[in-house]
């Protein structure tokens, strides 16, 4: 009996030495598995959503080791096999000013000017298509009451995707409607939610440098304003760095229309591609 119990504890050494080697390539070079916190992306992603991140789109940095590793490897620039990313690309990246993976849609390409005019979405100078689709009633994770969103599809190029806008979004936020010109740096990207009235994103003074004269921002690097902690602080540009991968795939979900009482029913995500 005793030699039995040794013989499967050896056993199952063996097959745990050869299995978390193989996981951990596998998610730093392959894919990794993402779970959605937060309503940013709504309605293209939902909270509790499983995504597939893509792990070489776009090449390795330190930020592409899992589970926190990326904190063994010294500062550094510049990225392996890197690649660039495509305007309108759902990305996982680390927020620049604080140890937290965030996940936003790619609007600004280094270059680009992007504004928000009263809900309006301009892209170097121009607005772009914007369509209404329809209106959807639902409580959102997390918060007391019941909102009202206008969906659009937005379109740029090839690439076309969903927003929501909150009839009544909160002020704080609702103040991200319109905002200055982001020029965005060499080697840097903007990004945005989809759920424009609840993501606080690259639309956000906070973790920007100041405006110029022209009321343009166009820096990066700077301190963070008086009074914006880290923690609080906006994602500003991101650096090519930072990008960890794109998402891919909604690989399962366990969002459902009846906890957030929505109507009509948002679209369902499992195994669907963003």
């Amino acid at each position: 009996m005793k030699e039995k119990v040794l013989h499967e504890l050896r056993e199952w050494a063996v097959t745990l030495l050869i299995f978390i080697p193989a996981f951990y390539i596998f998610s730093f070079l392959i894919y990794e598995q993402r779970v959605i916190p937060s309503e940013s992306m709504v309605p293209n992603l939902q909270v509790g959503d499983r995504v597939a991140v893509n792990k070489f789109a776009y090449g390795y940095s330190r930020y592409s080791l899992p589970w926190g590793a990326w904190r063994l490897i010294p500062d550094g620039e510049g990225r392996v096999f890197g690649s660039k990313p495509e305007r309108g690309d759902v990305a996982v990246f680390m927020h620049p000013h604080t140890d937290r993976v965030m996940i936003k849609r790619i609007i600004g390409l280094p270059g680009d000017l992007v504004q928000m005019i009263n809900e309006q979405l301009f892209l170097n100078g121009e607005p772009i298509e914007r369509d209404f689709i329809r209106r959807i009633s639902y409580t959102p994770h997390d918060f007391r009451g019941r909102e009202t969103a206008r969906e659009y599809r937005e379109t740029i190029g090839d690439k076309s995707w969903l927003t929501h806008q909150w009839q009544q979004g909160p002020s704080q936020i609702r103040s991200l409607d319109s905002t200055p010109v982001f020029e965005v740096p060499e080697g840097h990207y903007l990004f945005i939610g989809d759920n424009r009235d609840n993501s606080e994103d690259g639309r956000s003074v906070t973790g920007h440098c100041p405006t110029d004269s022209e009321g343009v921002i166009d820096e990066t690097g700077c301190e963070l304003p008086p009074g914006v902690s880290s923690v609080r602080a906006s994602v500003g540009y991101v650096p090519a760095e930072n990008l960890i991968g794109r998402a891919d795939t909604v690989l399962l979900s366990t969002y459902s229309c009846s906890s957030a009482n929505a109507d009509p029913c948002m679209k369902k995500r499992l195994w669907r591609g963003l």
